[in-house]
């Protein structure tokens, strides 16, 4: 059956395939409001022609196309084959490859609902917004502003893109009777060229498209066509009367540095150029030292973008201190366009029904002449709700059968929990993530029913008596207990929590839970006691006498310093979210209870602690010794992962969960993998299973929580608490 006719619910939204290019429009869930954001109802958006075009052409290519135009993906994926072998690392770039990508930043609506927090909106605004091509949308408050009555809906879906030429005018600084060259009069160039206009520069626009030239010199643009051979060097000596521009503005889109070269040879000394487009980046050090000029790449919209306090959390900045935010320059282009000071009209080019979007695809990549294309939206209100029937409801499962919902459809749940799961004979009815796009194509991609945007309606769903938990470790907690309270089996992946006063809460509902008829199990994702060689290395310790001396060295490598799992509150911080892992791993190898533990985080040779970089040494009450390297400062090319154990004159070495080695074991030297295995698929299967034949846990309580209070006790000492 075809998936889009057996669907129902949600909303339509346009997304492309990046391994085959193929642009569709798709039904998914539709969002739910959020603090600080906006849901918008679609009335228009416009296809940005320069980043789309890009991204559609980049689809479209050939595997070896895409690697040639990223180098530095090819150099990692190398890497990771040394690491971690060939077959795993063609799986995670083909689930990469296979994710669904939402097209579009440029959308005019009408506000639908308005989250906690939210300044200065009201249900009913008319607003201009950063929201994909979508019937629906979810945008941050800062990306929105308000259309004035006088800007039509069309008009005002170029505020984005009007927002990035406004920024890139903005970094160029230009004053009254100042000479602009505007290189590439695409839809950014064209808008750029009537704000230098507004600002009161002369300017003078460059393309090798004639219409566009046209079009630049009926806004009272001086434009050169260069399909005709001209020379822009000459051109701009012309505009500047042999004394040098300005500045220029470069919106073009090219793999050569050319344009940079040419801009160089324009300005007068200590001219400006910045960089709005696409090209390359080889700069000539002649250029730039004769003359002393100032070259600065522009990002985006503004102050303010990619800033996750700014965006997500609705932080502004101070008026008096940034002027002109990202917001603000979209108020600032909504006020042009109403004062008429700029004109967007003549840019449209095509408009197309938004269900006909891949016509406007094929429009954009197809006809040299298309520029500003619109895509329109039924006015009346969709029909949105936050779960889309993918299948048909298979028929009720016996009582005995797992039948399995998902929570979270983020990069972990795609590339290991589930591939590792849908072999381990649960039925897979609902996933439910936030980003609806990502619970539709896990939901189509493993056989789910029920994709959806509100996690609730698998706890609501009687038949539904396992829960998968894969966000983002600050939700774990209140999670684990509302799916325990609502009568589930609950599987949620480390850390089982954040902090000792949630752990106290789990286990009160676990106690009540697991005292149920019939009792729920609870566990946690330490799946590294179910790897192959993890299960040899407990059989060649079993009859040991001796205490062990473990040693584990991770090579976790950097993440960014604002990365989610280094904010204490949401990730926990490396030695929390990830640290437990290894402590659990030695409590399973040691058989024995922790005792006491210590840790020391790395310095910066300044004073300041790197939590990243830790030590932790545990020592168990028999004896045993363990102690966790975990280090972010290391090669990724070296393996991840090694683990030593010393006892009774003996020593095992696993290396990256693919080859384990013994060294004075009788009758055992070596067991190698050609895969890794860190023990997700048996993990899943042992919890199928378990639950399906009403075993026991397969990780007592106990330890999960001694573990959890291992990591809590290192973090503390470390200084990298949540709180």
């Amino acid at each position: 059956m075809d998936r889009a006719a057996s669907a129902g619910g949600g909303v339509e939204q346009v997304l492309q395939n990046l391994r085959t290019g193929v642009v569709d429009v798709e039904q998914v869930p539709t969002p739910p409001v959020r603090p600080d954001h906006l849901l918008v109802q679609t009335r228009c958006s416009l296809i940005s022609a320069g980043t789309e075009r890009m991204l559609v052409e980049f689809g479209r290519a050939s595997l070896l196309a895409k690697a040639r135009q990223q180098p530095e993906k090819v150099k990692q994926v190398i890497e990771k084959i040394k690491s971690d072998g060939l077959l795993p690392t063609l799986e995670a770039v083909f689930s990469r490859l296979d994710e669904p990508l939402p097209l579009g930043y440029c959308n005019a609506g009408i506000v639908l609902e308005v989250g906690p927090g939210t300044r200065a909106f009201a249900v009913g605004d008319r607003v201009a917004s950063n929201g994909p091509h979508a019937e629906v949308v979810l945008v941050p408050q800062n990306l929105c502003a308000r259309i004035p009555d006088s800007v039509s809906d069309q008009e005002a879906a170029f505020s984005p893109l009007g927002a990035v030429a406004l920024q890139g005018v903005r970094l160029l600084e230009p004053q009254l009777g100042d000479r602009v060259v505007v290189t590439g009069l695409g839809l950014v160039g064209l808008l750029a060229a009537q704000l230098l206009l507004a600002s009161g520069c002369r300017v003078l626009g460059l393309d090798y498209d004639p219409a566009r030239v046209a079009l630049a010199e009926s806004f009272g643009v001086r434009a050169a066509d260069l399909s005709a051979g001209g020379d822009p060097v000459s051109a701009a000596e012309g505009l500047s009367e042999g004394r040098g521009v300005d500045g220029v503005l470069i919106a073009a889109s090219t793999q050569s540095s050319e344009p940079i070269h040419q801009a160089a040879q324009m300005c007068r000394k200590r001219g400006r150029i910045v960089l709005l487009g696409v090209t390359g980046l080889q700069l000539s050090r002649a250029d730039f030292y004769e003359k002393e000029l100032t070259f600065q790449v522009s990002c985006s919209y503004g102050p303010g973008r990619y800033d996750p306090a700014y965006e997500h959390r609705g932080q502004d900045y101070p008026f008096g201190y940034v002027r002109w935010t990202a917001q603000r320059n979209f108020e600032a282009v909504l006020g042009a366009l109403e004062e008429g000071r700029l004109q967007v009209k003549p840019l449209i080019s095509h408009q197309v029904p938004f269900h006909d979007a891949s016509k406007a695809y094929d429009i954009v990549t197809k006809e040299p002449s298309s520029l500003g294309v619109v895509l329109e939206y039924p006015a009346e209100r969709p029909e949105a709700a936050s779960r889309v029937a993918i299948a048909e409801k298979a028929s009720t499962a016996p009582a005995s059968q797992v039948v399995a919902g998902l929570i979270g459809a983020g990069n972990y749940a795609r590339a290991t929990l589930l591939p590792a799961l849908r072999t381990a004979g649960a039925h897979l009815r609902t996933v439910a993530d936030i980003n609806g796009v990502n619970a539709r194509h896990l939901g189509d991609k493993f056989g789910f029913e029920v994709a959806s945007t509100d996690y609730r309606e698998i706890l609501a769903d009687p038949d539904i008596n396992l829960v998968f938990i894969a966000t983002r470790h600050n939700q774990h907690a209140h999670m684990v207990m509302e799916a325990l309270r609502a009568g589930k089996h609950v599987f949620v992946e480390k850390p089982l929590c954040l902090t000792r006063e949630e752990l106290g809460e789990i286990k009160q509902v676990y106690q009540e839970a697991a005292g149920s008829d019939p009792p729920r199990r609870l566990m946690v994702g330490f799946n590294r006691r179910f790897a192959p060689h993890v299960l040899k290395m407990r059989e060649l310790l079993a009859q040991r006498t001796q205490p062990l001396a473990m040693t584990v060295l991770v090579n976790a490598g950097a993440l960014p310093a604002d990365h989610w799992l280094n904010d204490p509150a949401v990730g926990g911080g490396r030695l929390i979210g990830e640290g437990c892992h290894f402590i659990d791993l030695l409590r399973h190898l040691a058989g024995s209870a922790i005792a006491s533990v210590s840790a020391a985080a790395m310095g910066n040779g300044g004073g300041e602690v790197r939590a990243e970089s830790h030590v932790t040494t545990l020592k168990f009450q028999d004896g045993s010794l363990g102690t966790i390297q975990y280090f972010a400062n290391g090669d990724r090319s070296f393996p991840k992962e090694r683990v030593e154990i010393l006892c009774g004159g003996r020593v095992l070495a696993l290396d990256n969960f693919r080859n384990l080695r013994g060294y004075g074991y009788p009758g055992f030297r070596r067991m190698h993998l050609r895969k890794q295995d860190k023990g997700h698929q048996a993990q899943f299967r042992a919890v199928v299973k378990g639950l399906a034949e009403s075993g026991p846990p397969l990780i007592p309580f106990e330890e999960m929580e001694e573990v959890t209070l291992a990591s809590f006790d290192a973090a503390e000492q470390t200084g990298a608490t949540a709180g």
